[in-house]
């Protein structure tokens, strides 16, 4: 299967269960590899043909910085089946959301969740 990778997008968003989270938000990135037949549009060179990668920003976009939600696995679990939904060509996605500054003691770059979903 043929991959679209779109990387590390960066938003600003207000999810988290603490308090505070919710209140001042904080950055958010997040990765997205979509799985399709990319065939017809190699051949074609025909945008019509593939996935608008700007399309897939203002969806994942439109997750991270809309609806407050408690868990980033939540955040990817809606992220995965938006872009399922808006785009009928792609047969799996897997969503990486990376939070580089959760408030939890420790020394550590950041921590992340990675989903799978598909059709």
């Amino acid at each position: 299967m043929d991959k679209i990778y779109v990387n590390e997008m960066e938003f600003y968003g207000y999810h988290g269960v603490f308090e505070e989270e919710n209140k001042l938000g904080q950055r958010f990135r997040v990765s997205a590899e979509l799985h399709l037949d990319l065939s017809t549009s190699g051949k074609s060179d025909n945008l019509e043909d593939s996935v608008n990668y700007a399309e897939i920003y203002t969806v994942t976009k439109s997750v991270v910085e809309g609806e407050a939600l408690n868990l980033v696995e939540a955040v990817a679990e809606r992220i995965a089946g938006n872009l399922l939904e808006s785009f009928p060509s792609v047969a799996e996605c897997k969503i990486t959301v990376i939070k580089p500054d959760p408030p939890i003691p420790g020394h550590y770059k950041s921590v992340s969740v990675e989903i799978t979903r598909g059709r």
